[in-house]
This record gives structure tokens, C-alpha cells and sequence, in this order.
């Protein structure tokens, strides 16, 4: 959970980020962003996702010179200064261009330290048995569900942005620095080391839904494995997945010039994003498990770094494919 719980909280403060820009923003799966100078949310993305793929990748190298108990807890350090310095700048008043150029900085090194934490971990999991792949992906996944209830709560309680900002800042804090006093308690002494579209439309639907129907599809691993690893209908159904882009983007987004909204039904959006979401974690959970059972036992722990970057390659060459489907819109 402490891998992804802060950067989930992370990205619950798009309001008041977008507030702090002046970008016109909305809470409305049936409304779309008009008035969006610095494009923040596309370049979020971006920015997110491109760290994640070159340090998973370097993840792959670095595991054979630097110890993983300095990766891990180093990288949790990190990324505690980090929030650290992002609860603080929401009491600053500083110029818009100056808070964009920090934010966009603090999301690079955010998901950079995150990408090795993920990688050491991932590598570090691949050499047990697979039940603790699903595991550890459950967790993951849970980790959405908080920030998701997170927000929903600011939502309920008509907090304002600052305020709930500050929340979703501080939270993570917390919860880093308690996973790093974990590790240092449980695992350091006992030199058990030396042996991871979507743009959010409404705070419900596409992150609570996603979020839950996520955790839902990884959690299903644990109790059945279908299609087995060896069988040609895996890479199938997975591919087969892409057609979830142009059904999204049918959904109700009226405005739009070029295409138009074929699911006009809210309840439409909400199936499809379900489905979206327990195949992205059933599928994504299943592939992690398999990879490190195909190469042999001392390459289990490389096979399950790999697997994280091309894990992150997929999420960025779809950050980065995002900025086309909005103008496709």
C-alpha cells in the first residue's frame, strides 16, 4: 500500500491544483476541461509516467550495485521530503508559472524515487511464491481506494481546496513515514534483503469505481489463475483490451468537435470503466505473477524488475498518447 498511497493522494488534489492555475475544471463526467492554459492534467501524466519508465528500466541495473534496503529506504525518505515540501507550498503564495515549474519537478521526483521503490519491490516479491505477487498487488490497489474514499469525503463535507489539499498532503506523510519505520523494524534487522487514461472525470465513478473494480480484478488472482501462463489466449485477451479506448471516449463528453457521444448514459460510463478496471487489474496482476515462473529461479528477481518497466512503458506511452485523444475529442 505505501508504494502508491502517496502518489493516489497525490493526484485526489487535481482541484486544487487546477485552482491554484486558474484552469477551469469539472467534477462532471458529462462536462470536459474548456480553459486549460498550462494543460496540467495531460502534462501530470506525462511527467508522472516518463520517470516511472527510465528508473524502472534503471531499476533492472541497479539492483546488482546498490543494496535494495538503501533503494527502498532511501526512496520512501525521499519521497517524505517530497510531500513535505508540497503540504508546505500550499500555505506560500508564489506566481503561477513558479508553482507550475515546482509541482511539475515535484511529480518527476515523486514518481522517480517511486519507480525504484516499485522495482525493488516487484523484484524483491519475484523470488517468492506467486500468492505474494497478488498480495502485494491487492495492496496496491487498496491504496487507491483510500485517497478514492479520501476524496469523496472532502467532496461530501464541502471542504475547500486548500484545505483538503493540505489533508492529501499530509496523509501520505504519515503513512510513508510509517511504512518506513515498518521496514526498519521488521525486515532491516533482519537482513532479509541481502538474499507500479486515466484522466479522472468525477471523484465517484472513474476513481472510486476504478479503484475498487481494480483491486477487485487483482484480488481475483489469488483465488483462480485463467488463462494459464503457457496458453495463446492471454496475450489475446489482453490485446483485445484496447477496445476500451474508443469506448471511453464514445461516452457522454458533449464537448467535443470532431467525435460524438455515443453512451449518452451515465450508467453506460460506469459499466464500461468497471470493466476497464477489473481487467486492467486482473490482467496486470496475472502477468506479474506469470513472468518471474517463465525464466529460471536466479532470474526471477531481474524477470520481475522488467516486468515493472514495461509495466511503466505502457502507462507512459499512454500519457503520452492522451494529448492525440483529447484533440480527438
Amino acid at each position: 500500500m505505501g508504494t502508491l498511497l502517496p502518489w493516489n493522494f497525490f493526484i485526489t488534489a487535481f482541484d486544487y491544483f487546477n485552482e491554484r492555475l486558474n484552469t477551469s475544471t469539472s467534477s462532471s463526467s458529462s462536462e470536459f476541461d474548456q480553459t486549460d492554459p498550462y494543460m496540467f492534467n495531460n502534462m501530470c501524466v506525462l511527467l508522472s509516467q516518463l520517470p516511472l519508465l527510465l528508473f524502472t528500466f534503471l531499476n533492472s541495473f541497479l539492483y546488482q550495485h546498490i543494496p535494495e534496503k538503501m533503494r527502498i529506504a532511501g526512496s520512501m525518505v525521499f519521497i517524505l521530503l517530497l510531500f513535505l515540501l508540497t503540504a508546505t507550498l500550499v500555505k506560500i503564495n508564489m506566481e503561477q508559472k513558479l508553482f507550475f515549474s515546482i509541482t511539475m519537478a515535484t511529480i518527476w521526483f515523486i514518481n522517480m524515487f517511486g519507480a525504484v521503490l516499485q522495482g525493488s519491490l516487484f523484484g524483491l516479491v519475484g523470488k517468492f511464491h506467486p500468492k505474494y505477487s497478488s498480495w502485494f498487488m491487492s495492496g496496491q490497489a487498496m491504496s487507491g481506494i483510500f485517497s478514492a474514499v479520501a476524496m469523496l469525503m472532502s467532496k461530501i463535507l464541502k471542504s475547500d481546496n486548500e484545505s483538503a489539499a493540505l489533508g492529501y498532503f499530509i496523509t501520505p506523510c504519515a503513512a510513508t513515514l510509517l511504512t518506513l519505520c515498518s521496514i526498519t523494524v521488521l525486515v532491516i534487522p533482519n537482513d532479509l534483503f541481502t538474499g507500479k487514461m486515466v484522466t479522472i472525470f468525477t471523484p465517484l465513478c472513474c476513481f472510486l469505481v476504478f479503484n475498487v473494480m481494480d483491486w477487485i480484478g487483482r484480488s481475483a488472482t489469488s483465488m483462480f489463475q485463467w488463462p494459464k501462463k503457457d496458453s495463446c489466449l492471454f496475450p489475446i485477451l489482453v490485446a483485445f483490451r484496447v477496445i476500451f479506448i474508443p469506448a471511453l471516449m464514445m461516452c457522454n463528453i458533449p464537448s467535443r468537435t470532431c467525435m460524438t457521444s455515443v453512451f449518452k448514459n451515465e450508467f453506460a460510463y460506469i459499466g464500461i470503466m468497471s470493466l476497464f478496471a477489473v481487467t486492467n487489474g486482473y490482467f496486470a496482476c496475472l502477468s506479474m505473477a506469470y513472468a518471474p515462473q517463465l525464466v529460471r529461479s536466479k532470474d526471477a528477481e531481474t524477470a520481475g524488475a522488467l516486468m515493472t518497466f514495461f509495466l511503466a512503458l505502457g502507462l507512459t506511452l499512454g500519457g503520452a498518447f492522451s494529448f492525440v485523444l483529447k484533440n480527438l475529442l
